[in-house]
């Protein structure tokens, strides 16, 4: 099968992640496989492909140069072309906005197209009114749209009623994951962890003044939150006040976040909403307890209603305290909650099981639009 898969780059992403894996495993089992970057300024890829998948930067295709920010226009029309002339038995397409732009670009062309949200389109402060109403337009002409959990498919389905179908598939745990095993701690000094962009939307300040509550009660913890975005000032300002400097550590991107995990005692997740949130589901299935806030989407379906890892009310910071202690106070209790949480992580969202999900969607695109499944 000739599978082609948009997204709008290869950066550190979790989005890109996904598309990686899931062109990786297409590709080794002998799909014709070509992975379209379709952001105007080109960038490079984070991630490792496998040899069957053809990388495609569309600002090349664009006549664009390195570094070259180019037009929508041209780019809209550099994707219809390589579409036409490659004529893919189907196209996935990652993210909003790249979304939009693959509707436009096959209309006319008789492939089957799956437009698949990352995050929850009705939540996200990164989406616009305008935003919103293109996909309240545009995606009843796809002939699938997936997100990666039922209360956002149902959220959806009210907001979009001419869909033609609304899927869930959530992301998968890379197989490479489930080589990363997490030892007990023995260092002198414990971890907390937060990997995540920092932005608003994951309210890590909050996370910064939970942690100063407890941090005098717990010595020999700290905190540290791995990532880089807009509010790094902000939150190393909230570090100095609150006089945590050296407790509290933002390093920046790291290159091996299994890794990291790995050497954590427990992840915490604060943000305002999700979409599926690819770093509850890996430290879950490396053995680490996870404290989520519940927010719009992911974490209650992760943690399968709270069984398998502590879910806290939105915003509710005393009860993120309570739970992140009662976790370090009892090595009993974080074995087990790991030990549960590795199980269903391992158990639900393992690779071979999403690759079988998107294949029957792929079969049921090709379907409605009338093609021999092979």
């Amino acid at each position: 099968m000739k599978i082609a898969l948009l997204v709008s780059s290869m950066h550190s992403g979790g989005a890109e992640r996904v598309a990686a894996t899931l062109c990786n495993a297409w590709a080794r089992r002998g799909d014709e496989v070509t992975l379209v970057a379709t952001y105007s300024g080109r960038g490079e890829c984070h991630y490792p492909l496998a040899d069957g998948v053809r990388l495609v930067y569309l600002a090349d295709l664009a006549g664009g140069s390195r570094g070259a920010v180019l037009g929508y226009g041209a780019r809209l029309l550099a994707l219809r072309r390589l579409l036409r002339r490659q004529g893919p038995d189907v196209v996935v397409s990652f993210l909003t906005n790249v979304n939009i732009n693959a509707i436009l670009a096959t209309r006319g062309l008789g492939i089957p197209l799956i437009v698949c949200e990352r995050t929850d389109p009705l939540a996200s402060a990164d989406h616009s009114t305008l935003t919103r109403l293109a996909c309240r337009l545009l995606y009843p002409l796809a002939d699938i749209v997936t997100v990666q959990t039922e209360s956002v498919a149902d959220r959806l389905r009210a907001y979009i009623p001419k869909a033609r179908r609304i899927d869930v598939v959530p992301n998968p745990v890379s197989d490479a994951l489930l080589d990363v095993r997490r030892a007990e701690c023995r260092r002198p000094r414990r971890r907390l962890l937060a990997i995540g962009r920092l932005s608003s939307e994951k309210q890590f300040d909050q996370l910064i003044d939970v942690y100063a509550g407890l941090a005098g009660a717990h010595p020999d913890v700290d905190l540290w939150i791995w990532g880089e975005g807009p509010l790094r000032r902000e939150l190393e300002g909230q570090v100095d006040r609150l006089g945590l400097r050296g407790r509290v550590f933002l390093p920046g991107r790291t290159e091996s976040p299994w890794a990291e995990m790995a050497r954590g005692e427990i992840v915490v997740l604060t943000s305002a909403y999700e979409g599926f949130p690819n770093v509850m589901l890996e430290a879950m299935a490396i053995g680490l307890p996870c404290v989520a806030y519940d927010c719009p989407s992911g974490p209650r379906e992760l943690s399968r209603d709270g069984q398998v890892a502590r879910l806290v009310p939105l915003n509710d910071r005393n009860g993120l305290r309570n739970a992140i202690v009662a976790l370090l106070d009892d090595a009993v209790l974080r074995r087990q909650l790991g030990a549960a949480a590795a199980a269903s992580a391992r158990r639900h969202y393992r690779l071979d099981a999403i690759v079988a999900r998107w294949d029957r969607l792929i079969l049921a695109a090709r379907d409605g639009r009338g093609f021999a499944c092979a």
